[in-house]
């Protein structure tokens, strides 16, 4: 009998191609929540993106199936309840070298574009409005410091990048500090330290129990601060930041990631400070290629 793989939120063609000549029977089809749980049992693994959950009820329905494996294709696994499928003997996996560098590249995408206006500017173009005394107060990068929440392969990449243009890089460690990164333009600092010396705030950490952005930490940061977000929408109390934003406390945003992708913060989205993207962090060609021969490398290494 064949091992058969549900595919479900899409995946790279060479790498669909590559596990059937390979002898894996493929299925790409996207279930709703509720239908999820008992297509899973006709499967041995499936892959998902951000689009599926597989939680405790899904998780329930597929218990003491053929299903074996669950892979993310990404970094966060906040989709899935991993202990929970671990304890029913499903085992997770998930893709987190391969998309780290489109995600840095988009982060830096979203600080230019809050620093020089470009998205706004752009909007108005098409508009057939010509602002450019509006939108020639923009900032250089060159001699800010940025402050990176989660210095684990994004981070230490976005860290990277603002250090080429001319930035110091500041961050904060919650397990095990990274070795080999600490230099004369970066440095690891207490949380308070960091949003208080950092002119431009880059979220790279995984969602938590509270937002990281929230009233009381944006109190704590300086006036005119930039907020960048590529790593969860949990971790951004929205209310909040559009408030910032309308006060001055926040000069822009930057959001690939939102609280709710089925219904965005619209306000948030709309504001003439905020460039934003739906969640494309890993939609490069390149990474989807590493992402999907990582997929291959996770599906055939396995011991179904």
């Amino acid at each position: 009998m064949s091992i058969r793989v549900l595919v479900t939120d899409g995946m790279d063609a060479s790498a669909v191609a590559k596990l059937r000549e390979d002898g894996y029977e493929v299925v790409e089809q996207f279930y709703e929540s509720d239908a999820l749980g008992a297509a899973l049992r006709e499967f041995d693994a499936v892959i998902i993106r951000s689009a599926t959950k597989i939680k405790e009820p899904q998780i329930d329905a597929a218990r003491d199936s053929r299903l074996k494996l669950i892979i993310r294709a990404g970094v966060g696994v906040d989709n899935i309840a991993v202990k929970y499928a671990e304890a029913a003997g499903i085992a997770v996996r998930n893709t987190p070298r391969a998309s780290s560098n489109a995600v840095a590249e988009l982060a830096m995408a979203l600080l230019f574009s809050c620093a020089r206006n470009i998205s706004i500017a752009g909007h108005t173009m098409r508009q057939n409005r010509w602002e450019k005394k509006a939108y020639s107060k923009g900032f250089e990068l060159s001699g800010k410091t940025m402050g990176v929440i989660g210095y684990g392969r994004i981070g230490q990449m976005v860290g990277a990048k603002g250090q080429a243009l001319g930035m110091k890089v500041l961050s904060t460690v919650h397990r095990n500090k990274p070795e080999g990164c600490e230099c004369e333009t970066m440095r690891f600092v207490s949380m308070d330290e960091l949003l208080a010396g950092s002119d431009i705030l880059v979220l790279c950490a995984p969602g938590g129990e509270k937002p990281l952005v929230d009233a009381e930490s944006l109190a704590k940061m300086r006036d005119g601060v930039v907020i960048v977000n590529v790593s969860r929408g949990s971790n951004v109390d929205e209310a909040a930041l559009l408030d910032a934003l309308n006060s001055g406390k926040v000069r822009a945003a930057g959001l690939d990631v939102w609280m709710s992708e089925k219904d965005p913060n619209w306000a948030l989205a709309q504001h003439p400070a905020v460039s934003c993207t739906p969640h494309v962090g890993a939609g490069t060609k390149e990474a989807q290629k590493r992402i999907g021969a990582e997929l291959v490398d996770l599906v055939e290494g396995f011991s179904f």
